[in-house]
């Protein structure tokens, strides 16, 4: 009976079986012991398979070498050469540690968050983790999720292959079917964009992934298109986000919102429209799209408080407004399905 196990998942059991094995293995050594290699099926099949996975092994930098028996040159084994496989010492100070901990967080999708928490705790057992010496602590970035578009986006980008979603636009609320060929996802100013040629309206244009109401569906054939030599993606959304410079007074928390800290200037002679709250600071921050930053506020709760500018500040309420709004729907539902189940 074989194995049914992934290909990745063979080859990587091949590799840990290679490095560890003391000496070498032979060919009837792997296949008996390695997970994925049919142990039942012809020798034949095997040795095709076992070829095709020891080079691919090597395509991918994994020094796979024979190794002949002492009495009998055609008594071949095989082993991974740890030297030539070996990484070099990886050290890694504080705040280099620092930096990556923001990588990883910068990752809030739900299908990425995993993967980055994991290589950053095995990076940190080989740095320095000590706290007093990090010099990016407090500077956490404030990304919003990107939602279930993301996955579909990037691989239909990859895959040079045309996506169709529903879309609300920002300026109207109008929400109409779009067909895209993506080009490029970028993440900019706390949000998730996608810079991509409109086929319906023949012309690049801009999406917001958070303004993508359902599923992105691929359509036609992979490689159907050629992203521009001379287009600009970042060029792009930066002309879809220009507007006239403002300044958000905000009422934060202390040692809170690292990020927009980061970002706070000194008004020129202007005074707030309200006091901070108590307890909290005045931070005074550049935008200049309300509706970016009203959903960045969002995600700091009762951390930050907007002072103004007015429409900023209805802009926040309108959002939490419909957050709560949601969850009571929400928890009604539940509610109703508890009373139909007894």
């Amino acid at each position: 009976m074989a194995d049914s196990l992934p290909p990745a998942e063979r080859l990587l059991n091949l590799v840990i079986a290679l490095v560890n094995t003391p000496g070498r293995m032979t060919k009837e050594q792997i296949r008996a012991s390695v997970a994925g290699y049919d142990r039942d099926g012809s020798t034949e099949a095997f040795e095709r398979m076992f070829e095709r996975d020891k080079e691919t092994l090597r395509d991918l930098g994994v020094p796979v070498t024979t190794v002949h028996g002492p009495a009998h040159a055609d008594d071949a084994g095989y082993r991974v050469d740890l030297d030539a496989y070996a990484l070099p010492p990886m050290e890694l100070d504080a705040a280099q540690l620092g930096v990556l901990g923001l990588a990883a967080d910068f990752w809030q999708d739900q299908s990425l968050r995993a993967d980055a928490a994991r290589a950053l705790t095995k990076l940190r057992v080989v740095g320095d983790t000590s706290a007093d010496t990090d010099a990016v602590v407090g500077l956490a970035p404030r990304l919003h999720a990107a939602g279930p578009a993301l996955a579909p986006l990037l691989d239909a980008a990859h895959a040079r292959q045309a996506v169709e979603f529903t879309y609300r636009a920002a300026s109207t609320g109008e929400v109409l079917r779009r067909t895209v060929e993506p080009w490029r996802i970028i993440a900019s100013r706390g949000g998730w964009y996608l810079v991509g040629f409109d086929t319906g309206r023949d012309a690049p244009r801009v999406f917001r992934l958070s303004r993508i109401v359902d599923d992105v569906v691929p359509v036609g054939p992979t490689g159907a298109f050629v992203v521009p030599a001379d287009v600009d993606p970042m060029a792009m959304l930066a002309a879809s986000q220009q507007g006239g410079t403002r300044l958000a007074w905000l009422s934060v928390a202390a040692d809170r919102a690292g990020a927009l800290r980061s970002r706070a200037v000194q008004p020129d002679g202007e005074d707030p429209p309200a006091p901070p709250r108590p307890g909290h600071d005045l931070v005074v921050v550049p935008f200049e799209r309300s509706a970016d930053l009203a959903e960045e506020l969002l995600g700091y709760a009762d951390a930050v408080v907007v002072l103004g500018p007015e429409d900023l500040r209805a802009g926040v309420v309108r959002r939490l407004r419909e957050a709560v709004a949601m969850t009571e729907r929400l928890a009604g539902r539940a509610t109703d399905g508890e009373r139909r189940d007894g």
